[in-house]
């Protein structure tokens, strides 16, 4: 902290510098020069543009740069990279407060060494009492809006995240356009806002966010050093390796840093296998275990990681666990780094630990493993009825509008048989067979379920009414905090929302066809599901803190 406390002061006392001697320059020597001798003229022009309509959207983009409205979105979001459950993330907390704090400071020291007065036209604004150069209103927009920009583009995985950063780009622009619309400023007023807000951001990101993938790609002769430095050091005998990867949630940026940590770690020249649309990665897996492979490294979401720990199930080959889709609810429930290189250093230089799968079948589809969850009714509507082109514009919201639409389907009638007992009778809205508890943004839907207490977890949600939903949400509260299970929280046999059971083997027979899936992909209606734990079949490499 010190060290990156060092690095922002020297870099802003730069950048203080260099933008406060460009406005000196404009409002000195150079101010008989074009273009400055043109400026007053281009405010001139949008003063005489200027309409009811165009008045309305300047007033509400120039609101975007407001120091109450810059400070109260900042103080959001910060608040929501720290508090939000599953999604602390202090180091871009740090950068966007600090990147926003940052500029604030340097503008004070820029209006107090460049005495520049505004455009003298009609000001459709208070005049406050600094200087027209910088832009203050540009500035702020620009170190928050295109601060969230990085953030987007750098921690989401969605496909909406590019418009969205290029959305949030364009805000800036916006505000700046207003303020001289609005009489504020001159264009290099605006300019200056443009480059205080940019600089910051830079400054503040290289300092606490170093080696994210925005910063800059690793320099060309990095393999060579990586491997260097592997030889220089001794190392045990490395374990042939394999790597699937799903070529559409990784791109080829993210596979160059894989390859340079595998380096780093004494792998080299180490296969990369791609799963396919027919193929999603258990045909690859199983080639890989045909040519000797003693170590696998999976590159996927949820259901490449389910693909491949089916192929690998009860062989004690260990699996790598590198999170690249938007759910990777295994890696979310071990605790690993999200972070796909951090994500494959960790699982390098850990130790292997025995996991639990659940072997399920159901008519309409063969026998298949699943690590975390498989089920039936709304969450597998929810599945089914969500488009792709859904899920390209909208991303995970595209789920509760499907799941919405689940909400009207008639409840389901079914019987459960749990370990061969007797049979149970109930009506559900949705039933989970869970390996995990956990799920995205640190929900629970089954709180006592894990991954290596040899049983799996049976999950049966009948809740009726707004009233329902709510009283089944302090049921997952109140068992979330206790984290046990065993037969019955709340059943709704006797009118509860919420129903648990741990179990070795379940029979579920549904009255008429319904929609299932598999960790997350559906497998299409039908009226039976039969799942049982395969203790301890699955071997991931954790770190030592993990055991």
């Amino acid at each position: 902290m010190p060290r990156a406390a060092a690095r922002i002061g020297a870099f802003a006392v730069c950048q203080a510098a260099v933008i406060a001697g460009f406005g000196l320059l404009i409002t000195g020597p150079a101010r008989e020069f074009w273009p400055m001798t043109a400026e007053d003229a281009a405010v001139e022009a949008l003063e005489d543009a200027r309409t009811a309509t165009l008045d309305t959207a300047s007033t509400i983009a120039s609101a975007l740069g407001d120091t109450s409205t810059v400070v109260g979105l900042t103080l959001l979001a910060c608040l929501a990279l720290v508090l939000v459950p599953g999604l602390p993330r202090w180091r871009e907390a740090v950068f966007l407060a600090i990147g926003v704090s940052l500029q604030s400071v340097i503008f004070v020291l820029i209006t107090a060494s460049v005495d520049r007065t505004r455009p003298d036209v009609e000001r459709m604004d208070d005049s406050p009492p600094t200087s027209s150069y910088t832009s203050g209103h540009t500035g702020a927009a620009t170190a928050l809006y295109a601060g969230l920009a990085v953030l987007v583009l750098s921690r989401v995985r969605a496909p909406w995240r590019k418009p969205l950063a290029a959305l949030l780009l364009l805000l800036p622009l916006l505000v700046g356009l207003a303020r001289l619309y609005r009489g504020m400023h001159h264009p290099t007023d605006v300019a200056g806002g443009l480059a205080n807000g940019a600089l910051s951001l830079f400054v503040v990101g290289r300092a606490v966010l170093p080696g994210h993938s925005w910063v800059g790609r690793p320099p060309a002769d990095a393999m060579d050093i990586a491997v260097a430095a592997a030889e220089e050091r001794p190392a045990p005998a490395q374990k042939r390796l394999t790597v699937i990867v799903n070529p559409t949630v990784t791109d080829e940026a993210t596979q160059e840093q894989l390859r340079l940590v595998l380096a780093q770690h004494g792998y080299r020249d180490t296969p990369f296998v791609a799963t396919t649309t027919e193929d999603t990665g258990g045909g690859q897996t199983a080639e890989a275990l045909r040519a000797g492979t003693e170590l696998i490294a999976v590159c996927g979401g949820d259901g490449t990681v389910r693909a491949v720990a089916d192929a690998l199930a009860g062989t004690g080959v260990p699996l790598v666990l590198v999170p690249s889709g938007t759910g990777n609810l295994l890696a979310r429930h071990l605790h690993l780094p999200l972070g796909p290189a951090e994500a494959l250093a960790a699982g390098l230089t850990g130790e292997p630990r025995a996991l639990d799968l659940g072997r399920i079948e159901g008519d309409g589809f063969p026998a298949v493993h699943f690590t975390a969850m498989a089920g039936a009714g709304l969450d597998a509507t929810m599945l089914e009825e969500t488009s792709d082109r859904a899920k390209s514009v909208l991303g995970w919201p595209a789920y509760v509008l499907a799941g919405a639409k689940g909400l009207r389907m008639p409840r389901m009638r079914l019987t459960v048989r749990l370990d061969g007992g007797p049979e149970l009778r109930r009506t559900a809205r949705m039933v989970l067979l869970a390996n995990i508890g956990t799920v995205q943004a640190g929900a629970a839907p089954v709180p006592a379920a894990k991954p290596d207490d040899g049983l799996l977890d049976l999950a049966v949600f009948d809740p009726r009414g707004a009233g329902g939903w709510l009283r089944a949400a302090g049921v997952l509260l109140r068992a979330k905090r206790r984290g046990a299970g065993g037969a019955d929280v709340t059943g709704t046999g006797d009118g509860g929302p919420v129903e648990f059971h741990t179990f070795r083997r379940a029979e579920l027979t549904f009255a008429r066809p319904q929609p299932r899936e598999i960790d997350g992909d559906p497998v299409g209606p039908g009226l039976r599901l039969t799942a049982e734990v395969r203790p301890g079949a699955l071997t991931v490499m954790l770190p030592a803190r993990e055991r």
